[in-house]
């Protein structure tokens, strides 16, 4: 491998939660988990702070997200695409 090259980044698909803040989006990440002990599948959510350059994601879109260096003190995803727009 030479010093160059880049692993793969890690992408997740979630839906915007909170769009209040400048160049900032929050996004809600959905996980079914199967529970150790009773084997019942549950819904875990994880919230990330995402960077949105171009301001385009508004609250109840799905976005996919993806990876990189820290930008601030939470922020280390960046919003790559909009997957679906909201309804409104």
């Amino acid at each position: 491998m030479e010093s160059n090259e880049r692993g793969l980044q890690k992408s997740e698909v979630g839906r915007v939660v909170s769009a209040k803040m400048a160049k900032t989006v929050v996004v809600a990440v959905v996980r079914q988990i199967k529970h150790p002990t009773y084997g019942k599948y549950v819904k875990k959510t994880q919230k990330y702070f995402a960077h949105d350059e171009s301001l385009q994601c508004k609250v109840g879109d799905t976005v996919k997200i993806v990876e990189g260096r820290p930008l601030s003190r939470w922020k280390r995803w960046r919003v790559r695409t909009i997957v679906s727009q909201a309804n409104s």
